[in-house]
């Protein structure tokens, strides 16, 4: 095995173990959805902390999962021709667009995010709502950290995608 299929390996293996974690932030999700909503309209109780929650855990399933979605192809295409492309041809577009797109953007909402992030570090930003999440600066964290975690599985499929070219396996 190359050094290159054992890159891919590490970061699909990385990506795998993300998203099964990730998974259990649904449960999570919905459970803490039911109580608010339960508290809420049952015994007229509100909270904005469980209520911010919901938005952090929701903020954090879909742009930590973004990897994982895109490991497994679940991403959205808007390709109607992609569907009917031989495995050669997608191999291809795969590659292609990895470079020329899907890196590239990783990279730049990486920069442009990085000094929000670190404005936000630097005061310890809080929640704006009195009885918030005393930690918006976490939920800001999330940028970088998809930038960097859809980089990642990114360049796995870019390079699996090139390997399959050059091997002839598309």
């Amino acid at each position: 095995m190359t050094a290159l299929h054992a890159l891919v390996r590490t970061i699909d293996a990385i990506t795998e173990t993300c998203g099964r974690l990730l998974a259990w932030l649904v449960l999570c999700l919905a459970l803490l959805t039911a109580a608010v909503v339960l508290l809420r309209y049952g015994f007229n109780i509100g909270s904005i902390l469980a209520q911010e929650g919901i938005n952090y855990l929701h903020g954090s399933l879909f742009m930590l999962g973004a990897g994982y979605a895109l490991k497994h192809d679940e991403h959205v295409r808007v390709d109607i021709f992609y569907r009917n492309f031989s495995p050669r041809t997608k191999a291809w577009v795969n590659a292609i667009g990895g470079v020329l797109f899907l890196l590239p953007l990783c990279a730049f909402i990486l920069v442009i995010s990085w000094e929000y992030v670190e404005a936000s570090w630097a005061i310890r930003e809080t929640s704006p709502e009195p009885g918030g999440i005393p930690a918006l600066f976490l939920l800001k964290s999330l940028l970088p950290a998809l930038a960097v975690n859809l980089f990642l599985q990114g360049l796995a499929e870019t390079l699996r995608n090139a390997a399959r070219l050059v091997e002839g396996e598309a």
